[in-house]
């Protein structure tokens, strides 16, 4: 079949096929989702560069602020969103995620027909591979320091109150909280990408607590969750 005929994977998605894929490695299928935000002015714009030859960027799927939901890349292949980084001592997530774009310059709020047809999705996708809440990331936990998105103006919890992403834990704070103890748990919950404590610190923060600021405290420790639990 064409690639300009082919049907997308989620009902509702307009099929707008990008050159920059191609198959996964090693024999790898989704395991993980991985969200992004565009930095750019519009959706259209954005749409444009991830089906860029010379920009050699794709992802999966891109969500307008409007909610219009775009395919580029199918589910079954690999696109090219998330460069160098690692999660749960995982390298290539290329091979092993689906990545979603999100119309959103990172600086100001998700709008609310973007996330109800991101949730659509997330449930589509993650039912079609098999994948649980806590293999939902943002790009910033498996590039931490190298990537800030999808921001701190993402609603993580919103999609946690949905069985959508892992959410933040409660207790399991140790006695006396350390920045090598937190290293621990942070590795524990898929903070694996190399990092020093700064940069560690700020990824767990971005994904669980984007409103924290000053040094490692015990409400750090308590927003993570290890995975499978």
């Amino acid at each position: 079949m064409a690639p300009d005929q082919r049907k997308p994977d989620q009902t509702g998605a307009i099929w707008h096929p990008s050159p920059n894929s191609g198959p996964r490695r090693d024999g790898l299928t989704p395991s993980l989702i991985v969200l992004h935000y565009t930095a750019m002015d519009n959706a259209e714009a954005a749409l444009e560069r991830l089906c860029d030859p010379q920009a050699e960027v794709s992802a999966h799927y891109l969500i307008g602020a409007d909610g219009t939901l775009w395919q580029m890349v199918a589910e079954s292949d690999r696109a090219w969103h998330a460069g160098a980084g690692e999660w749960a001592g995982q390298s290539d997530i290329n091979s092993r995620s689906i990545g979603i774009e999100l119309d959103n310059r990172g600086t100001h709020p998700f709008s609310a027909p973007l996330m109800t047809s991101l949730e659509a999705l997330m449930r589509g996708a993650m039912q079609r591979w098999g994948i649980p809440p806590e293999g939902v990331i943002g790009h910033s936990c498996m590039a931490p320091g190298r990537k800030s998105d999808p921001g701190p103006r993402f609603d993580w919890a919103r999609l946690a109150r949905q069985g959508l992403a892992a959410g933040a834990r409660e207790g399991g704070v140790p006695v006396a909280p350390s920045a090598a103890r937190f290293r621990e748990a942070a590795h524990a919950a898929g903070f694996t990408a190399p990092a020093d404590d700064a940069t560690l610190l700020a990824a767990v923060r971005l994904r669980f607590r984007p409103w924290a600021r000053g040094p490692l405290s015990a409400a750090d420790f308590a927003a993570l969750r290890p995975r499978g639990c």
